[in-house]
């Protein structure tokens, strides 16, 4: 019995692995790519989808149209939601906003204010305006990274 047992949980602690290294990211696993994983907290209601988008380390692709590196649209979740890249190792930005109505467009007021929640890595504060790259830039070690950003909506 102690035996079946040991085979039994070793089988789910190797099923649970082989699964959470089967999750589907973006972009390709091999090559020297790493796995980046964004957690995006705080989500006013879980509805509609959060767009999560990697820039390069470039100040001028930082929010620029068709500046992007790679972006996954997923389900909204609550409390956290996911979303994961194979990327190289190097320094990234990542904008995050949820798009509570599934519109595929960041919507905002007629004075331009957002009207739907967003966030950034290292959560930079975004006062009255958009953060400076250099507070969003992060670094993507050899062995992977998962960040946090936490939701904010005005």
């Amino acid at each position: 019995m102690r035996q079946f047992l040991a085979v039994a949980v070793a089988a789910t602690v190797v099923g649970v692995g082989a699964a959470h290294a089967a999750e589907p990211c973006e972009g390709r696993l091999g090559g020297g790519t790493v796995k980046l994983t964004v957690e995006t907290v705080n989500l006013r209601a879980p509805e509609g989808e959060v767009a999560v988008t990697v820039y390069p380390d470039d100040v001028r692709r930082f929010l620029a149209r068709g500046g992007k590196l790679a972006r996954v649209r997923t389900p909204a979740v609550s409390p956290v939601t996911r979303a994961c890249f194979w990327l190289p190792p190097g320094h990234y930005a990542v904008a995050v906003y949820h798009d509570q109505d599934g519109d595929h467009d960041f919507a905002r007021d007629g004075l331009g204010r957002p009207i739907e929640g967003f966030g950034f890595s290292n959560d930079a504060p975004a006062r009255l305006g958009l953060p400076a790259f250099a507070d969003v830039r992060f670094q993507l070690p050899p062995g992977g990274r998962t960040i946090r950003v936490k939701m904010r909506y005005r």
